[in-house]
């Protein structure tokens, strides 16, 4: 189960990067897409920010038990701790970009 969630936060993480260089390429063309081709560029964008922030959520529950039993024996690692719940996080960010960049081309 362990090993599943590593899989699954990595195919993410690439995901969201590969969306992100995707996205970021020139345009040959200014035009606008069309409606269904807009409500599809829309829909991606929710999953790239639904999924950072399921992927976020799921390993903070983890680092967060993790963080409270670590902090309760050896109160000097709280700093650490910190740093490893804040370290998640940036999945959030990547997919706020990447849905910034997906909406751009709306």
């Amino acid at each position: 189960m362990k090993q599943a969630g590593h899989v699954i936060m990595i195919v993410v993480t690439v995901t969201l990067f590969v969306a992100a260089v995707a996205s970021a390429a020139p345009e040959q063309a200014a035009e606008k897409p069309s409606a269904a081709n807009a409500g599809l560029l829309g829909l991606a964008a929710a999953i790239a920010v639904g999924l950072g922030a399921i992927g976020t959520a799921w390993a903070q529950s983890r680092i967060g038990a993790a963080a409270a039993g670590a902090i309760a024996e050896r109160p000097e690692m709280g700093g650490t701790m910190l740093i490893f719940l804040v370290l998640p996080e940036t999945m959030v960010v990547f997919g706020f970009l990447v849905a910034f960049f997906i909406i751009g081309k709306i």
